[in-house]
């Protein structure tokens, strides 16, 4: 079994990458995005670029993360992870706060964010079709807009990340313990599964793809499983 979370997530599309890998609904905004293991594989290269070229992070070094489950997240962390960064603050009750090297945050986290020591900032509106963030504060840069201009391609590194080890134990730790297979179509309440572990490592670790809901109507859940071909749900 690999220990290299970027292999991990190559093995996964490897058979198909045109196949939805994972789709995300908003049920606030109405929101649908549906993203192939190809779509998510570029945004992932991108995203690696982009820490690479421009924020200039090397293996081992540090990143934060404020983020909310979200597909936008998944690339971002996907990317730091392809990269060999060590990543905080994803996790509920990680710990933030400490300098890192380069800083991910959501719009509405950015006050929480200034006190973290930080070389780069990207904040992150997680709006419907990837829309720039409004009123971009003072020294922080928009990551949709920044990542767009990256290389589509990223050779990750061979070796694993400083997390990597763990975390691909657990996802698959994890999927066991969820009752995620091979081929299933997961249907995530992202209030109830906030852990990327979760909605993110696990389903990849076994093959499965991810429908993750955020702000999700229950009223609405019978008939997403149906249409979306859901086999399992982490409800």
């Amino acid at each position: 079994m690999t220990e290299n979370i970027a292999a991990l997530f190559a093995a996964a599309i490897a058979a198909d990458p045109t196949r939805p890998l994972l789709t995300w609904y908003d049920d606030a905004t109405g929101e649908r995005t549906e993203l192939s293991g190809a779509t998510l594989a570029n945004w992932v290269a991108k995203t690696a670029n982009l820490l690479v070229d421009a924020a200039g992070v090397a293996p081992g070094d540090p990143a934060g993360v404020l983020l909310p489950p979200h597909w936008q997240t998944a690339a971002v962390l996907l990317g730091c992870w392809s990269a060999g960064l060590a990543v905080d603050g994803a996790r509920p009750g990680e710990r933030a706060g400490h300098p890192v090297e380069v800083l991910f945050a959501a719009a509405d986290r950015v006050a929480e964010a200034d006190g973290w020591p930080a070389g780069e900032r990207y904040a992150l509106a997680l709006a419907p079709l990837a829309a720039p963030v409004r009123d971009l504060p003072a020294g922080w840069t928009d990551y949709v807009i920044e990542v767009r201009g990256h290389g589509d391609h990223f050779t990750p590194y061979p070796a694993a990340g400083p997390q990597d080890p763990v975390l691909v134990d657990l996802a698959a730790e994890r999927a066991g313990e969820l009752g995620i297979g091979a081929g299933d179509r997961v249907l995530v309440d992202a209030a109830r599964h906030p852990d990327p572990v979760d909605w993110l490592l696990a389903p990849l670790s076994v093959g499965a793809s991810t429908v993750l809901c955020g702000n999700l109507a229950p009223d609405r859940l019978a008939d997403r499983a149906a249409a979306e071909k859901v086999t399992a749900r982490l409800t």
